[in-house]
């Protein structure tokens, strides 16, 4: 089993990796396949079911849809380009993506939210059509944003096999403790193991670009966030708050009537910055999804800022490591807020972030497995249930409670030796059949919990 570092931290946009930046990947898939196609579409239409209708407006589906069927890309997105793009699609009532003759799509008419039952494959289903002059359906695709900016089709979702076809890797473990086994025999650390992986995949030098930016747009996302004043979209009238903590937080340091626990506002603000920044639709790192974005820049900024002997050098080796977490994580269970709740997405971000941490505070593979069990075990049972299904409340707040708890549960876990009573592996599996358990209505629907019980207006 192979999942990139670049496939858990993907660069995009907000406000959601599974119901803005997948929807938008499904479109750009649906558009190659008809650039291949030996005829000529006269027009496209779009279908979202499941969580994609419930929650779409909140979380811009729609939009995303839109543009992705207009040509755009997360990782190349641009906000002017798109507005401009918005506007003269309304007008013509058409798109005109890069290699394909200008098709037919009225947004009001040819964008359709099914708040029936969802497709049978994902809660984030899609269907994608293309139409000849007479409306006759001549491609159609359906498609499953399974978390995380990851797509699946039905077929890729169906065969229910590893959709890695690349050459084997040399340390290919799909458990916790393959890895933890394969660790010992090549007396190799986590990230080492990973970075072998990696550089057999895309060589050195890619790995070494690659992660360096994505800290860079992680750290970018942060200091926008804590600059940033104002109101955030979406009609909740939601402040943020980032940059006046941060300014209280300046202004405090180097008082001695500064209490200890301070150092815990530190972290979450940090994570705030990220998550607000998310929410106004601005670029953010999935980590390993949007919702869950802010959990490990701010562990990572916690440390840089906080701990005494971090070295900007070893982000590479926090990075690493946090990905072969989180690619445990989505291979066993689900990093999908609309499949396992948030359990599955701040849980593995928390899980993600404690392993990383661990790991440059001079953790051995032993006590970095433990650090990240810490974490996801106290995720488990965590709800999806975000206030008029947008990625605010309790979503920005509950992202600095994961760093904390990352935090917290790799210093637990440096105080031990690494044995400890619950395995990582026993612990994701738990949390896949909580999942499987958790009723849809807590399954970012908007359907319970906080988002009934809270005016949306």
């Amino acid at each position: 089993m192979f999942l990139s570092v670049f496939e858990m931290f993907k660069v995009g946009i907000g406000p959601s990796s599974s119901h803005t930046m997948g929807p938008m990947v499904a479109a750009a898939r649906f558009l190659d396949t008809l650039r291949e196609a030996p005829f000529t579409a006269h027009g496209v239409s779009a279908a979202l079911y499941g969580s994609l209708a419930f929650t779409g407006v909140g979380h811009a589906t729609d939009r995303a849809t839109i543009l992705g069927l207009a040509g755009f890309r997360p990782e190349s997105y641009d906000r002017e380009a798109a507005d401009a793009a918005m506007e003269q699609i309304r007008k013509d009532r058409q798109v005109t993506p890069d290699g394909l003759a200008p098709l037919a799509f009225d947004p009001q008419k040819d964008l359709r939210f099914d708040f029936g039952d969802p497709l049978p494959g994902h809660a984030n289903g899609m269907i994608l059509a293309a139409h000849d002059a007479q409306g006759d359906v001549i491609l159609q695709e359906t498609y499953y944003s399974v978390g995380g900016g990851f797509v699946l089709t039905e077929a890729e979702l169906a065969s229910g096999e590893d959709t890695d076809h690349g050459p084997p890797v040399p340390y290919p473990f799909k458990s916790a403790a393959q890895m933890l086994d394969m660790a010992r025999a090549s007396g190799k650390s986590i990230a080492e193991m990973k970075r072998a992986n990696e550089i057999s995949r895309g060589g050195a030098d890619n790995l070494d670009r690659g992660v360096a930016r994505i800290w860079q747009v992680m750290e970018d996302c942060i200091e926008r966030g804590l600059e940033a004043p104002g109101i955030l979209p979406g009609g909740l009238k939601v402040r943020r708050r980032a940059r006046d903590i941060h300014d209280q937080l300046l202004a405090e340091r180097g008082r001695n009537l500064s209490a200890p626990h301070t150092i815990n506002d530190w972290m979450s603000v940090y994570a705030m910055a990220v998550n607000e920044e998310n929410a106004a639709g601005g670029q953010v790192v999935t980590a390993p999804t949007n919702g869950a974005a802010g959990v490990v820049p701010a562990t990572i900024r916690y440390w840089l800022d906080h701990v005494p002997g971090a070295a900007r050098s070893k982000i590479p080796d926090f990075l690493l490591t946090a990905a072969a977490i989180g690619g445990l994580v989505k291979y066993n269970a689900s990093i999908s807020g609309a499949e396992a709740g948030c359990q599955a997405e701040v849980g593995s971000a928390s899980a993600m972030a404690a392993a990383g941490l661990c790991a440059v505070m001079g953790g051995t593979p032993e006590q970095i497995e433990n650090a990240a069990e810490i974490a996801l075990e106290h995720h488990l049972g965590m709800t999806c249930d975000p206030v008029k299904g947008l990625v605010q409340v309790p979503c920005i707040e509950r992202n600095g409670l994961g760093a904390i708890k990352a935090v917290s549960a790799a210093s637990l876990a440096l105080r031990g030796d690494g044995d400890h009573f619950v395995p990582l592996d026993a612990c994701i599996e738990t949390m896949r059949q909580t999942g499987e358990d958790m009723s849809h209505k807590y399954k970012e629907t908007a359907l319970g919990g906080l988002a009934v019980n809270i005016p949306n207006c």
